[in-house]
């Protein structure tokens, strides 16, 4: 992908100005292949072995009790704050995008019948001095890169705002 310089207020960037090319065009790598092994003991806990780590699961099916630990709704959830998360410091080094501190809070709605998510909310909230054109752009990326973004809008709505807080 070809990339001219854009002139910001905080001097030039390496920004495209326009989308890339589509996804067939610019995938130059072999898909990844990402792998959970996950176990449960009748009536207890499970756990999954994700990323090399283990992570304890609530898998009870047990309504009048409590959970305890995060469940596969959480997950998926989590899942989505996280991949925003990573793509705010992934433009930080390929952009470059400088910010100090990023949070994001993700609601994920789910109905009943049938069982399944029907749209996600989030809110970015973002501690830095860029200007906001380069935070629009940060925000689009956002959403055009990310994997668990892309796959979740593939079957539900997601909407979300990036609200630009300073501290300096």
């Amino acid at each position: 992908m070809l990339v001219e310089p854009v002139e910001t207020p905080a001097g030039p960037s390496t920004l495209p100005d326009s989308p890339p090319p589509s996804y067939p065009e610019a995938m130059d790598t072999p898909p990844l292949d990402y792998t959970a092994h996950a176990r449960a003991e009748a009536g207890g806990r499970s756990s999954a072995v994700l990323g090399g780590y283990d992570v304890q699961l609530e898998t009870r099916w047990s309504p009048e009790q409590p959970r305890e630990l995060p469940g596969p709704a959480d997950l998926l959830v989590g899942a989505l704050a996280a991949c925003i998360l990573k793509g705010v410091e992934r433009s930080r080094a390929m952009m470059p995008f400088d910010y100090r501190t990023v949070s994001v809070e993700v609601t994920g709605r789910r109905q009943d019948a049938p069982p399944r998510f029907t749209s996600f909310h989030y809110v970015i909230r973002l501690d830095t001095d860029e200007p906001p054109r380069r935070v629009e752009i940060l925000h689009r990326n956002l959403k055009q890169f990310g994997t668990i973004y892309n796959t979740l809008a593939a079957s539900c709505e997601i909407e979300g705002d990036l609200v630009v807080v300073s501290s300096g």
